[in-house]
């Protein structure tokens, strides 16, 4: 019997393949490290760069005439709402601390308000010793004058 050879489609291709491969990659490695190379691609990229500036600016101006925000008008727009939201804050911790003081106002009334019942307690107090001592004296006085008139 002789030994027949099954013809392989797959098996070519993936020859083929492997050497073209092989040929175009040492081209094409020979071409890249060559100095034209990298000034035809720096020309490519600022092209691109060109192009997508322009496209900015083009779709900038559409949006800006079809009364559409851009994504500059949503990031100032973020940031303002950032800035509000932090002044919120700012204001919610005054009001906090505006509410507490008024509370300690109201407690100061009240005890302002006792201070000056018992000041006008002590007043009073203080009165009556007073009216006491005069008292006295003028009986002191009276008794010293009663007994300087028997002592003539």
């Amino acid at each position: 019997m002789t030994q027949q050879k099954n013809f392989n489609p797959l098996e070519l291709w993936k020859d083929f393949y492997n050497q073209s491969e092989s040929y175009w990659s040492n081209v094409l490695d020979e071409k890249i490290k060559e100095e034209y190379f990298s000034e035809w691609m720096g020309k490519v990229l600022e092209t691109n760069l060109l192009f997508k500036k322009m496209l900015d600016e083009t779709t900038e101006s559409y949006l800006t005439q079809v009364n559409i925000p851009t994504r500059n008008d949503l990031s100032n727009i973020a940031s303002l709402i950032i800035n509000v939201d932090s002044k919120l804050d700012n204001l919610e911790e005054l009001i906090e601390e505006t509410s507490t003081n008024q509370v300690n106002q109201v407690e100061l009334k009240r005890e302002m308000a006792r201070v000056k019942n018992d000041i006008k307690s002590l007043d009073s107090k203080l009165d009556e010793i007073f009216t006491l001592l005069n008292e006295k004296s003028n009986t002191g006085n009276a008794k010293k004058t009663a007994e300087k008139q028997q002592n003539k």
